[in-house]
């Protein structure tokens, strides 16, 4: 990898319910695929359930080490039919939203000594656009902003570009289409939030990628395993690789973060 520091990506939404979290799992293990040492943070602040997701049952979360219970390296927990090393939110806590921005800053700042050892660190933050959401997408080197052909996900995502241009008018923000009915259905999608943004924040995001609705994605969650695993070659998968294939193309452009 052309760096010598972990590359983060946060994955947000705006709009809870349009598989943000099953993104994050699944771009994270195809990173892994792809020969990169990964560490998946739950950063969602009051639906936090990776852990869920993936079937494991962590003995600390990130809870624990915001209460100084454990350390970051003491509450990572490997996945390991993915390979992917997990810091799990505490559900229903709020507990980086109550965080005072100092506190949060500082909690960043020790992430980013504890993953010297990793190639990627995949953030999957909270929908919506609070304090803690907007300092972590802009503290990334990667926003990744997920978003439906439904309207009110269209609107939220809009509102999660606006605001990370104004976090971060040099940011590197993407979108990605998710659930989208055909890869044409998903470009005309993407079409339409690219069009808002160059007529009203005067960018352009770039699409990441089209990710195809499928019925194995919600097997894969129903069993609590990475879709990568039960249905490895199933059409959400391959789109999934795809869009990873085109990160790790671009790592060379990513802006270092703030």
């Amino acid at each position: 990898m052309p760096s010598d520091r972990p590359r983060f990506i946060a994955i947000a939404s705006g709009k809870g319910g349009v598989g943000k979290t099953w993104l994050a799992i699944t771009l994270s293990h195809a990173l892994v695929q792809a020969g990169r040492r990964v560490l998946l943070f739950d950063a969602d602040l009051g639906l936090a359930n990776i852990d869920v997701q993936l079937g494991i049952m962590p003995a600390f979360d990130l809870g624990a080490v915001i209460k100084g219970m454990t350390s970051l390296a003491g509450a990572v927990t490997r996945h390991e039919l993915s390979g992917l090393d997990v810091l799990a939110g505490p559900s229903g806590s709020g507990a980086l939203s109550g965080l005072p921005a100092a506190s949060l800053d500082s909690l960043l700042t020790r992430l980013r000594e504890h993953v010297a050892d990793y190639d990627v660190v995949v953030l999957d933050l909270s929908a919506g656009i609070d304090r803690a959401v907007r300092r972590i997408a802009a503290w990334s080197d990667l926003l990744l902003v997920v978003a439906t052909d439904e309207p009110t996900s269209l609107t939220d995502a809009y509102a999660v570009l606006k605001l990370q241009t104004l976090d971060r008018p040099d940011g590197d923000m993407r979108i990605v289409i998710n659930q989208a009915r055909s890869p044409a259905v998903g470009q005309q999608t993407y079409a339409t939030l690219r069009r808002a943004c160059a007529a009203f924040l005067n960018r352009e995001p770039r699409l990441a990628g089209v990710v195809r609705h499928d019925l194995k994605v919600r097997d894969a969650i129903r069993h609590q395993q990475a879709l990568l695993v039960r249905h490895p070659g199933s059409p959400a998968a391959k789109d999934v690789e795809a869009i990873v294939a085109t990160l790790l193309q671009d790592w060379p452009r990513l802006v270092p973060p703030l």
